[in-house]
């Protein structure tokens, strides 16, 4: 994952989080700061996940 999420990848987060239907216009404005920290949370999630993938197969 780079250091910058890309719009595609967040919108996939969106629709996973039930509310992309807040963001189709491409308007980040319109979702709560509660959904913005959802989102946040999960890219981290997947980032950490994302890592320790690449650490296991360095090990290997």
């Amino acid at each position: 994952m780079s250091d910058i999420m890309s719009d595609e990848t967040k919108y996939e987060l969106a629709k996973e989080l039930g509310f992309a239907h807040k963001v189709e216009d491409g308007d980040w404005g319109n979702i709560t700061t509660r959904e913005a920290g959802s989102l946040v949370k999960k890219a981290v999630k997947m980032a950490e996940e994302e890592k320790i993938k690449n650490m296991a197969q360095n090990i290997e």
